[in-house]
């Protein structure tokens, strides 16, 4: 009976979380965790709140209380990151992240004691590492995905550094930041709890721009500068870590300094890696396999596994080996050649550049379309467009067949989408 009250007192709050493109399959597990994280008052509360971001006026028209009281609950809510306040034309506005990323990470990125943070990250270790469910359908659902890759920024050759963007540049995501902060990585903290975790760096993944400044008003990380972000950015090169970063181009929220052994994203790439769970970068290693000495160091190094040491083929030496690079599930970061004692691996520009989302916004409503839950983002009281052109776009969407979708998802990739999203972002305020 425990846990049937249990799931019955938190399965509103699970399925507002699935209304977001980015949800949490359903799962003993999970309301376990959400039990941790919040009591069944607030666990209510919450799954009535819009996915657009709201005023406390706002919520408390929906919860139907003082606007003192509601004010007193979304700011306790904020103090533990549970939502992400903005400050917005001299007023606060909130918003409800997804788990991942999101409230999960935010739980774990410093040390607390309010909430059992080894049973959590035990809940967790289950719930992502050996269940599954939650990486697979975080990851690999649809085309396009949370997160990108960033290059290994040494590893580029002056004529390749010429053509990299500054959006594809972590050091240029980092200088161009409003805020920056510091917080504590939740993968290896939470790997840390169940005896798994690896000696990387654990203070050294970021946040960036309207979350760092929240984050860092609660005191959930620490604000830095630039320079102390960039020194740590060449220490994850050091310790090769990847930096998988938010999946935009503009306002990029997070960059990760990631192993291959604790990681999710890292872990979920090697695992389901021809599903393309994560983005690549433009850019693609090359071996140069006649010369390739076997040495195996690319290999060690490899987040993914998508190096591997195959036989040389030299009839004078049967037992020789060489560098073989699987395409179809190589990141493209560059770890392998710095890694390369001979510089034996160069890098490359791949030959068609990989899609990056304009920000946030237009990501979720790709991902939206992908994933069969669009309608959740522009019905009912969670609207998130009111641009009378988008709406009656995304009504014709909804209207066509599955397959038609698909390809609606793809095309909408465009100029023309990222064109309203700025107009969008130019007229609409929250109510």
């Amino acid at each position: 009976m425990s846990h049937m009250a249990l799931k019955n007192s938190y399965s509103r709050l699970t399925e507002r979380l699935n209304r977001f493109p980015q949800g949490a399959p359903v799962s003993e597990l999970l309301f376990q965790i959400l039990s941790i994280l919040f009591n069944e008052k607030e666990a209510g509360l919450v799954s009535l709140l819009p996915i657009k971001p709201f005023t406390a006026k706002k919520a408390s028209q929906i919860w139907k209380c003082s606007l003192t009281d509601s004010q007193k609950i979304l700011d306790n809510l904020a103090d533990r990151a549970i939502l992400v306040d903005i400050e917005q034309k001299n007023r606060t506005v909130y918003t409800l992240p997804p788990p991942m990323a999101g409230f999960f990470e935010f739980s774990l990125m410093r040390v607390r004691h309010d909430i059992d943070q080894k049973l959590l990250s035990e809940l967790f270790y289950q719930y992502l590492n050996v269940e599954e469910d939650f990486v697979r359908d975080l990851f690999t659902r649809g085309e396009t995905q949370l997160g990108r890759t960033f290059i290994h920024e040494p590893v580029l050759s002056k004529k390749y550094a010429l053509h990299v963007l500054d959006y594809e540049r972590a050091s240029e995501i980092i200088k161009n930041a409003s805020h920056i902060a510091i917080g504590t990585c939740y993968c290896r903290h939470k790997m840390m709890h169940v005896n798994r975790a690896c000696d990387a760096p654990t203070d050294i993944c970021m946040t960036l721009n309207n979350t760092a400044a929240s984050l860092i008003r609660h005191e959930i990380t620490r604000e830095a500068e630039v320079s102390e972000c960039l020194d740590l950015l060449q220490m994850a090169y050091e310790f090769n870590l990847v930096q998988f970063g938010e999946n935009v181009r503009e306002n990029v929220n997070f960059i990760c300094n990631c192993c291959g052994c604790c990681c999710e994203a890292m872990i979920t790439a090697r695992r389901f890696g021809l599903m393309h769970p994560v983005h690549t970068t433009n850019f693609i290693p090359e071996v140069n396999e006649s010369a390739c000495t076997g040495c195996g160091k690319c290999i060690t190094v490899c987040p993914v596994e998508a190096m591997t040491l195959v036989s040389a083929n030299d009839p004078k030496n049967s037992k020789k080996k060489k560098a073989s690079l699987n395409k179809e599930i190589c990141l493209g970061c560059g770890l392998c050649a710095r890694a390369c004692p001979e510089n034996h691996i160069q890098i490359k520009a791949r030959t068609q550049r990989v899609v990056t989302p304009l920000n946030s916004t237009h990501r979720t409503v790709v991902m939206a379309i992908e994933r069969g839950n669009l309608q959740d983002l522009i019905f009912d009281n969670r609207v998130l467009w009111s641009h009378r052109a988008l709406a009656a776009l995304f009504g014709v969407i909804l209207r066509l067949p599955p397959l038609k979708q698909v390809l609606a998802g793809q095309q909408i990739k465009s100029r023309y989408l990222e064109t309203l999203v700025k107009k969008y972002i130019k007229r609409s305020s929250p109510p």
